[in-house]
């Protein structure tokens, strides 16, 4: 079988953790997906042991690479051994994200397949009001998301992707955007502008494990979750304004709000799933 999936796990020394995800992914999905542990800044001595690519430069091991630089560098690495075409999804995960032992990438990849214009895909959590507005075993169309596990359309990807020099820094998110502030919010905004949809779906559910953050942020060699938070706050909405001239979220998402909205006068028939 035909592997459509390219799995990219972000990993920074938690080798048990990531192990243990790119392990139960292998269990459930492994004929439709390869995996791949990007390393984005880990101690030698902390690798993975089904590490695929390290971050092993100077201001990635002391900074590491977060969400956004680390995704770029994964996918980067894809384009570069000439495997990025080989895919129609890739699946964006941290290591800490937890399944319900379903089999992951098979669902997903059906979802995708039905929903044709669906650029973005993301599992539903239980912790989400979503999970009530959809009810069980639904998907429907969102102007928002914020996740810790994304599928992406490689289709979507090439349509948004940085052309002319890509790389770790502009692949396909902003990594100027260092811990990655309405990251996901910018990409469903380039989305629907051009015509490709953002999803959420309670066929599979997938949940962020924070204890590791909280726990053992002086392992990841990053700040307190509380101090954290306060810079991605303070260090986003700099960025926010810098680069859109917006001063508060809100208006970041009336900005995808309108394009969600103009994305339904166009593709009128896809209306029964928007919200």
């Amino acid at each position: 079988m035909t592997k459509r999936t390219a799995t990219i796990i972000l990993n920074r020394n938690l080798p048990q953790v990531a192990d243990q995800l790119y392990e139960a992914l292998e269990r459930s999905s492994s004929r439709y997906t390869d995996i791949y542990i990007v390393e984005a800044g880990t101690d030698g001595d902390k690798l993975s042991r089904h590490c695929a690519w390290w971050a092993d430069w100077e201001d990635a091991t002391k900074y590491g690479l977060r969400t956004p630089r680390g995704f770029n560098y994964g996918l980067c690495q894809l384009w570069k051994e000439g495997k990025f075409k080989n895919y129609d999804f890739f699946f964006l995960l941290t290591n800490d994200t937890e399944f319900n032992g379903a089999p992951v990438i098979e669902i997903l990849s059906e979802e995708m397949d039905n929903h044709t214009r669906v650029g973005i895909l993301s599992p539903c959590s239980k912790r989400w009001g979503e999970a009530q507005l959809l009810g069980p075993g639904r998907t429907k169309y969102f102007w928002y998301v914020q996740n810790v596990a994304l599928m992406m359309r490689r289709s979507f990807v090439e349509s948004v992707m940085h052309v002319d020099d890509p790389n770790y820094m502009n692949f396909l998110y902003d990594g100027n955007n260092f811990r990655g502030y309405c990251a996901d919010l910018e990409l469903v905004i380039k989305g629907y502008a051009n015509d490709w949809a953002t999803a959420i779906t309670t066929k599979l559910y997938a949940e962020e494990n924070e204890a590791y953050l909280r726990t053992k942020a002086d392992l990841i060699k990053t700040d307190s979750f509380e101090e954290n938070i306060r810079k991605y706050v303070n260090e986003g909405r700099t960025w926010m304004r810098n680069k859109y001239g917006f001063n508060s979220h809100w208006m970041m998402q009336k900005y995808a709000k309108f394009m969600y909205e103009t994305f339904f006068e166009y593709y009128s028939d896809l209306k029964t799933y928007s919200i």
